[in-house]
């Protein structure tokens, strides 16, 4: 497997080696879904609901974080916009926000406050794929998986919300952006400059979809600092491949994998966690094999981490432990 010590290159990649390898010995992060989904019930949501749909009655973001913490996890990204177009903070550009919710708690502060006190770096999930605040745009929704277009007005709508976020929380370790799929190679390549601009230390994600991180859409998801490796592990036969040729120059691109502890992004009741022998093999090939793993858990409709997934993730560290494999 490449690695940084493999050769004297120093990449044509934004951010130096130095900077990547300290992203990289975070290894273990929390994924947080949680929004309008949780409360419909549909992972992919039409963006129809009422906004008073939300409305988590015993909300606790201080409990998130201090599992991630208490699980060895180092860093956690929150999706403070899902498909749903919900947002978790009280942003200027919609009304469709936490403000005018059933609880009007700005989810994004209080994860940035939970996460400074128990030392865990935030991040930021923001998705390109947004069925209520169309703005002329056709999503995925309306035309089939895979295709869907923004309008101008949509670009200039993610880029405002994105400069909310990145200019009103302080300092965030990690911006993904899913689906970018839906957005031009053009406006890609403004949203990551504004991006680092705003946040210079952060390592950007374009999420480059399902699969093992052999294959790079270029033209779906470029330009990027990490790779995705999302529903699967690192290639078996290479490990992550961390320096990539694109158009004809060379880039170290770390990798992170991405899975829920159980089966789905959002919480849903009938959802139950992997197996104990699951979640450490997830762990430690992802590890072994060169990349970050991050691992969602899905809070349900009060606002909580569910036991089960809490006591899985107690589990995981004990055996981990066991293992002397702190993460």
């Amino acid at each position: 497997m490449t690695t940084m010590t493999d050769t004297n290159e120093t990449g044509a990649q934004r951010l130096s080696l130095e900077q990547l390898a300290r992203w990289e010995a975070l290894r273990f992060g929390m994924f947080i879904h949680f929004g309008m989904s949780t409360f419909d019930g549909k992972e992919l949501s039409t963006g129809t609901a009422p906004a008073s749909l939300y409305a988590p009655d015993r909300l606790d973001v201080d409990q998130w974080v201090s599992v991630a913490r208490d699980t060895g996890m180092k860093y956690a990204v929150l999706t403070t916009k899902h498909v749903a177009g919900h947002c978790l903070w009280p942003t200027r550009h919609t009304d469709y926000h936490v403000g005018n919710s059933g609880n009007r708690t700005d989810v994004v502060a209080a994860f940035v406050a939970a996460c400074a006190k128990r030392g865990v770096l935030p991040g930021f999930y923001y998705c390109s794929w947004d069925n209520h605040n169309r703005l002329g745009s056709k999503t995925p929704s309306d035309v089939g998986w895979g295709e869907g277009y923004v309008s101008r007005a949509y670009m200039d709508f993610q880029t405002a919300q994105i400069e909310e976020l990145l200019t009103q929380y302080g300092a965030v370790a990690e911006v993904w952006i899913d689906i970018p799929s839906v957005l031009p190679r053009f406006y890609r390549e403004e949203l990551y400059a504004r991006i680092a601009e705003l946040q210079p230390q952060a390592v950007v994600m374009m999420n480059n979809g399902i699969g093992d991180g052999s294959a790079y859409p270029v033209a779906k998801a470029w330009p990027a600092d990490i790779v995705a490796i999302e529903r699967f592990l690192p290639n078996s036969h290479k490990g992550h491949v961390k320096w990539r040729e694109i158009e004809g120059k060379r880039y170290y691109l770390p990798g992170e994998v991405c899975d829920p502890i159980g089966r789905e992004w959002f919480f849903t009741e009938e959802d139950q966690p992997r197996s104990d022998a699951e979640l450490l093999g997830m762990y430690l090939v992802s590890i072994s094999r060169g990349t970050n793993l991050l691992l969602d858990v899905g809070p349900d409709r009060h606002g909580l981490i569910p036991e089960k997934f809490s006591r899985a993730l107690q589990r995981l560290r004990r055996n981990l432990d066991r293992l002397d494999m702190q993460p």
